[in-house]
């Protein structure tokens, strides 16, 4: 064999990394790698078709007056997934184990039985809603720097991460001031709306680029919004 076939055989593929866009999270921020900036709001679902024609009306009117209100485009994303009861039946084995009466341990084993074979024989998806507000890096800082590529001996790298991190620092700001409006926006449509933290944008990325895995149900906070059945 070859010293070329070796290498070929034992070199590993390129890592998954390269093709996700996403350089960094942080402060509940999705950094791009060209720079953009991205937000993601998670957004309480109501059932349309159990309100009267007159509250349709009304919600309808007031999310048409939501996008009007926008000067930036927003993406709209609807994530269906299996619903994950592993941990919830752990929960129910960990009452079990401390209940002392042999009647109602034999009770829990018969009913974690039936809601895994439930589950097993249907399959049950859940729905979650999110917002994705965004920030685009670039405009005329970009057009600019296309400028300063033909005059070399005029730029700085110095100066260039200055600028870079002043340019970011603005756009934190102007999504910050969009997730605002996004989110007054659609409570004003009668919508509940919560911007994701890191852990959960993280979390949302991973079962968003990994569908066929188990994936894990996002963390529970107080605020966050439970679409309604």
């Amino acid at each position: 064999m070859s010293d070329k076939t070796a290498e070929k055989i034992i070199t590993p593929p390129n890592s998954t990394q390269q093709f996700v866009d996403v350089e960094e999270v942080k402060d509940g921020i999705v950094i791009l790698k060209g720079g953009s900036l991205r937000a993601v709001i998670m957004v309480a679902g109501i059932n349309f078709e159990l309100k009267s024609e007159e509250e349709q009306d009304i919600i309808t009117g007031a999310y048409q007056d939501f996008l009007n209100s926008l000067d930036f485009s927003v993406q709209i994303i609807i994530h269906s997934r299996k619903l994950n009861i592993d941990n919830y039946l752990r929960k129910m084995e960990e009452v079990r184990s401390r209940e002392p009466n042999e009647l109602l341990r034999n009770q829990i084993d018969e009913y974690i039985a039936f809601v895994r074979g439930f589950v097993k024989e249907n399959e049950i998806m859940t729905k979650t809603f999110f917002v994705v507000v965004p920030y685009e890096a670039g405009g005329a800082e970009a057009i600019r720097k296309g400028v300063m590529d033909f005059v070399p001996f005029l730029s700085s790298k110095k100066k260039s991460d200055k600028k870079k991190t002043e340019s970011r620092e603005q756009g934190v700001i102007q999504l910050r001031q969009r997730i605002d409006q996004v989110a007054s926006g659609l409570e004003r449509i009668g919508l509940r709306a919560v911007p994701l933290n890191d852990e959960e944008l993280i979390e949302l990325y991973y079962n968003l680029y990994n569908p066929e895995t188990t994936e894990k149900e996002l963390p529970k906070k107080e605020t966050s919004p439970n679409p309604e059945s």
